[in-house]
């Protein structure tokens, strides 16, 4: 087939190297945008002048046939073919004739490509927000649920402090919120049309940029012909973002999975989001988190591969760069298929509330508290720290909770220690003590609920 550059060679290339150079296999999925830019491109030709009006609106109707003709299947994706973009234009030429060869004035497909893609992850971004904030309501919800469903806080994995299941759901919401700001601001930096670029060094051609711009959607045109067409800034940093959400998916996917074991048993997942064993008949595999954790690593990957694949690149563009469209969609690909599993998956957990409030009562999560009480009695903390460290070994040895050690069996601890020491290291009152903003007391959460319902109403 005919490529679009061959009239300086005077042979063919091979068609191994043909298949090696293709790019049409994966670029494919670019089509829509590829089209939508050479209508915008078309028409600005039209108005500035540098077609009839006439030519761009057969153009116009050209690529609206072509695209109708992809979207039925009708149009065949050849390996023979170098990239979407001449299967466009050669398409467009089938349609239209010699006319259709005129499309690419002012034009280089280093541009187009630029454009392509900017245009491709805008429109991803905004499906992954969209994600992103009904995992968040989801949360929301839940944590509406669970004001009151108390579970021990962990710090190393081990029992730290009582805290309650809708606290700990909401430190995820935050991080959720953090991940939609950084998308934010990612979609400002790929908000640039860089058409009219050209190959690097612009055109010749009276094109009005800023039309083709505001007509396609974006905020502004790019300031520099080099930088517009070998930058992928973008990608890489949409990448990072990706990686972010990943990282805060693969750990939300631990704490499933740890949490499901019969060691916690403090959930269950739900069957719809399980698999068995083919050899052991009472397995219930959280398959689900544990795939979501192992398909982080992909997205770290693909951070990984573009940053190396410019960190040695001259400008402008070099074929190297083919390779960045691979690792993008294979990013914003995972994430979108964790988001739309992990949300379900959580909404359907079965909470073992009895676990939880059996486990924040053992492993002394209500020392800190004893600590607390004895420096509101007036001991400075490092000597309650010390003396509450000495009660918890005397319980440990005598195999019981700090709840059980008798007034005057404390007594021998501190003088300090009076019968009020009860009520103080309660689990109940451990958690309604911390009211602080931002703390696990529920009369705290129930304000941080209102708050995130705020944040999720703008």
């Amino acid at each position: 087939m005919a490529q679009l550059w061959g009239g300086r060679f005077e042979k063919g290339n091979d068609r191994l190297v043909e298949e090696f150079h293709s790019s049409l296999s994966f670029d494919r999925r670019l089509y829509s945008q590829d089209i939508r830019g050479s209508m915008a491109h078309a028409r600005m030709l039209g108005r500035v002048g540098v077609i009839t009006w006439d030519e761009a609106a057969q153009i116009v109707s050209g690529l609206e046939a072509v695209l109708a003709d992809i979207e039925a299947g009708r149009v065949e994706f050849s390996p023979a073919v170098e990239d979407i973009h001449s299967l466009v234009e050669q398409e467009l030429i089938k349609k239209i004739g010699d006319l259709g060869k005129k499309l690419h004035t002012g034009r280089s497909r280093n541009d187009q490509v630029a454009l392509d893609v900017r245009m491709y992850i805008k429109e991803e971004i905004e499906e992954i927000e969209g994600l992103l904030r009904g995992l968040r309501l989801t949360l929301v919800d839940l944590a509406e649920e669970h004001v009151e469903t108390v579970m021990p806080g962990y710090t190393h994995l081990q029992r730290a402090q009582p805290v309650t299941y809708a606290h700990h759901l909401l430190a995820y919401f935050e991080m959720f919120g953090r991940d939609l700001g950084r998308l934010y601001d990612c979609f400002y930096r790929i908000d640039v049309m860089p058409l009219g670029a050209g190959a690097l060094a612009g055109t010749v051609f009276p094109l009005d940029r800023e039309s083709v711009a505001a007509e396609l959607g974006f905020g502004r045109i790019s300031e520099n012909s080099l930088d517009a067409v070998s930058d992928r800034d973008f990608a890489i940093e949409f990448c990072a973002a990706a990686s972010l959400i990943m990282m805060h998916l693969s750990r939300f996917c631990e704490e499933i999975i740890l949490w499901s074991t019969s060691e916690f048993a403090f959930i269950e997942v739900d069957d719809a989001y399980a698999t068995g064993s083919s050899i052991m008949p009472q397995k219930k595999n959280p398959d689900m988190a544990e795939l979501t954790r192992g398909k982080a690593g992909r997205v770290f990957g693909d951070l990984q591969t573009l940053l190396t694949l410019m960190k040695g690149l001259p400008l402008a563009y070099n074929k190297d760069m083919q390779e960045d469209k691979e690792a993008l969609f294979d990013a914003v690909d995972t994430v979108k298929k964790c988001l739309l599993v992990f949300k379900p998956m959580i909404r359907t957990i079965r909470v073992r509330k009895d676990r939880m409030d059996r486990a924040v009562r053992s492993g002394f999560t209500n020392a800190t508290d004893l600590a607390d009480y004895l420096v509101r009695k007036g001991v400075p903390f490092r000597e309650a720290h010390e003396i509450v460290g000495k009660a918890v070994l005397y319980a440990i040895e005598q195999e019981k909770d700090l709840e059980a050690i008798s007034l005057d069996e404390y007594r021998g601890f501190s003088a300090s220690i009076e019968a009020d020491v009860y009520a103080a290291i309660s689990i109940e009152n451990s958690l309604t003590a911390r009211r602080l903003y931002g703390g696990p007391a529920p009369e705290a959460v129930r304000e941080a609920i209102a708050r995130a319902r705020h944040t999720l109403g703008e």
